[in-house]
């Protein structure tokens, strides 16, 4: 676990707390929070309807195939208009698998809800709104993401991985829409 973390900070250097990250389609801001935890805001421009995000975030069983970390759906279950995942997420950051109980709830007029429930998190809230743009034809998401995970591991640390890999989730979740449209669906 230290190694880990040591060669962490070899990497990275000396690191402000605030990282920013301005993308072809969008713009990316991780900060940590003062009271705990690490927060992520974007606004993302995605080349397809809103039809087509919403479709991928709402294809509970397939969520490990939009992100670039080795994680599982232990348990998937709607109840009540709500959908209940228990996830599994194995990170090279985390000495073992951690557990991510989560209730989502899609938004009026688009996008996702999903917030903690229960596991080895101490908060974890990530919001996608999305809104129709150029007629339709594209979508403008705003995402926000607040995440504590229950560990040794600093925030800043906790930071720094996770723009790298909401960097790496829109890339995907843009590829994957894409590929949508080029399959009719």
């Amino acid at each position: 676990m230290f190694t880990r973390l040591a060669a962490w900070i070899a990497v990275i250097g000396v690191v402000s707390p605030i990282w920013c990250w301005a993308g072809d389609s969008g713009s990316l801001d991780v900060k940590t929070q003062p009271a705990g935890g690490v927060k992520a805001t974007a606004t993302l421009r995605f080349p397809v309807e809103p039809r087509i995000i919403q479709q991928l975030l709402t294809d509970y069983a397939h969520w490990p195939e939009l992100v670039d970390v080795r994680m599982r759906i232990a348990e998937l279950r709607e109840q009540n208009g709500a959908v209940y995942t228990d996830i599994r997420i194995d990170h090279a950051l985390l000495p073992s698998e951690r557990r991510l109980i989560c209730e989502s709830r899609t938004l009026p007029g688009g996008g996702l809800l999903t917030e903690l429930r229960g596991g080895d998190f101490k908060q974890y809230r990530r919001v996608w709104t999305l809104i129709s743009a150029e007629g339709g034809r594209q979508t403008t998401a705003e995402f926000e993401l607040l995440v504590e995970v229950d560990t040794v591991v600093p925030d800043w640390v906790v930071a720094v991985a996770m723009r790298q890999e909401l960097e790496a989730h829109f890339r995907i979740v843009k590829e994957k829409a894409l590929a949508r449209v080029a399959q009719g669906r």
